[in-house]
């Protein structure tokens, strides 16, 4: 679980306020732990501490731009455009190369390209609202909204049948089926029934492993279309696009402006050969959206806005919390390993959210991707939610790959040092409790020692242990100072902090307990070694042996 240190956020205000009511107020365990009930229940959202964050990671827009154009001329990618998402916003936009070859006309700001499976979130936004709406649940029977499903014939007799959700997270058992899923484009609505009524074969059984299945993302289409009785289309611009402003993006080329289409090619023979555009049809809601990097930035920011959870007005197409929803693992993949062009290797695990891959990595907590790939085309976005940071990226090659590329984009981000997380912000009640366990380490009372603890702590290790073994260390460090800020704040619960002494430091940590008051269920409190600095995570990466 990772731990990150954080400024000084909190005024010594508060901590005399806190003494004085403490004093002036008697024994209420309530004004002791957080001044007010309604003091305790504050929840401030995690912040960025360092203001030159922007500027900083604004240094690494250069070298990206030049990392992108080595990647397309090594990669023989004819145009490409790609965008960098700070806080919500596209902070840089880049363009190279070819959005045509035989007329060279440039990929420009504006360009359209088709970004196939990334199309997935958006179908899986449109189930979320329809079920924020109540209009579903994630685990109604898909055969419900999809009549032609009660027919189809499951592997064994104690297979589960399908839900929305299983939908959702790849977890129908249908076969892993691309490239064949990229050929279905085109089906016909009534071509799409008469699939499904002939039935689908299992590769396993429904809820039991991952299995990327276009198909089953072609069945959410067709309930989004029955439940909300419009064409997946419309729904979805009046629903998700719209709304974010997105006016250039669209599931029907042919509703493109010709000067700003960007048609698709292959590497073949040593040459570029032009791929037939696949039309829109029933298929789409897998993969048949075109956008351009402007648009898809307004989208990208919508993720990264849900972040962190905080009070405040709704913005977005669907809730905050929705949107996060869609950034959670709902079935996880195996573990894998990677080695970085630095020469490091790197433990990665994850799995599927809603419509969004998500994983961690040594580096980041969490990472929220998805590509997209079809004849003549490669997309790319991901983001890290707890550093406000994204990318996009869009090749008119057949399966641009911009894993690897991207992945050395946030390495460049990273060298800046303006990519930093949020800092976590203690609540009301941590910081009564830090300021409460702190005057009972400089002053001990077995009456307010009591007040503080919950009714695991001296059963854990009794009272007097517990203060004989401070009562030590403060003999062998001396007179201390009560703290004005934490070391390290894990969440709204849970801190750290360190008490200056004359001989020597104490490091203090607690946990709060699921009570009203929070009291407090752990704590500990130790010498701090010299020369040692707050408990950080370690970090898993490790060199490569050489």
């Amino acid at each position: 679980m990772q731990l990150h240190k954080v400024p000084c956020m909190h005024s010594r205000r508060f901590g005399l306020a806190l003494l004085l009511a403490v004093a002036s107020t008697g024994n209420d365990p309530a004004r002791l732990l957080g001044a007010t009930p309604q003091q305790a229940d504050a929840h401030p959202p995690a912040t960025f501490a360092d203001p030159q964050r922007r500027a900083k990671l604004a240094g690494a827009f250069p070298q990206i731009d030049a990392l992108i154009a080595a990647f397309m001329e090594r990669t023989h990618v004819p145009g490409a455009a790609w965008g960098i998402i700070v806080d919500g916003e596209l902070a840089h936009l880049g363009v190279s190369g070819y959005r045509e070859l035989p007329s060279k006309a440039p990929v420009t700001r504006d360009s359209v390209f088709r970004i196939a499976s990334m199309t997935k979130s958006f179908t899986a936004i449109a189930i979320l609202k329809l079920r924020d709406e109540g209009k579903l649940s994630l685990d109604d029977l898909a055969e419900k909204y999809v009549p032609e499903l009660k027919k189809l014939r499951y592997p064994t007799s104690d297979a589960p049948r399908i839900t929305v959700r299983h939908l959702m997270s790849h977890a129908t058992g249908f076969p892993e089926d691309n490239p064949w899923g990229d050929q279905q484009l085109a089906r016909s609505e009534a071509e799409f029934t008469q699939m499904l009524q002939e039935g689908i074969p299992f590769s396993n059984v429904p809820g039991v492993e991952y299995e990327y299945s276009n198909y089953g993302f072609a069945i959410l289409g067709r309930i989004i279309t029955n439940i909300s009785g419009k064409p997946y289309p419309d729904y979805i611009a009046e629903a998700i696009l719209r709304p974010l402003g997105m006016l250039s993006t669209t599931l029907e080329a042919s509703s493109v402006p010709a000067d700003r289409l960007a048609h698709g090619y292959r590497w073949e023979d040593e040459q570029w050969k032009e791929e037939a555009p696949l039309p829109h049809g029933a298929f789409g809601s897998m993969g048949g959206m075109l956008t351009s990097i402007s648009d898809l930035s307004k989208y990208v920011g919508a993720f990264l806005a849900a972040w962190p959870p905080r009070d405040g007005q709704e913005n977005g197409p669907i809730k905050r919390s929705s949107l996060r929803e869609m950034q959670q693992i709902w079935r996880s993949r195996a573990a894998t390993v990677t080695t970085s062009t630095s020469g490091t290797t790197n433990l990665n695990s994850g799995g599927y959210g809603y419509g969004l891959r998500v994983s961690q990595s040594c580096l980041f907590e969490r990472v929220v991707a998805h590509s997209g790939g079809l004849p003549g085309y490669g997309s790319l976005m991901q983001w890290l939610p707890d550093y406000g940071v994204g990318i996009v990226a869009f090749g008119n090659v057949t399966y641009t790959g911009w894993g690897g590329v991207v992945s050395n984009a946030f390495d460049l981000l990273a060298r800046t040092g303006g990519l930093q997380p949020r800092t976590a912000a203690p609540s009301t009640a941590l910081v009564g409790a830090r300021d409460a366990v702190s005057q009972l380490i400089l002053h001990w009372d077995d009456n307010r020692a009591d007040e503080i603890a919950a009714m695991n702590l001296y059963l854990d290790r009794s009272r007097d242990r517990r203060r004989k073994e401070i009562e030590n260390l403060r003999a062998k460090v001396g007179e201390c100072r009560a703290p004005a800020s934490f070391d390290v704040v894990e969440n709204w619960l849970r801190g750290q902090w360190t008490m200056r002494c004359e001989r020597g430091d104490l490091r203090v940590s607690i946990t709060l307990a699921p009570t009203l008051p929070p009291r407090v269920q752990f704590l500990d409190v130790g010498e701090v070694p010299a020369g040692s600095a707050a408990a950080e995570p370690a970090a898993c990466r490790v060199q490569e042996a050489r």
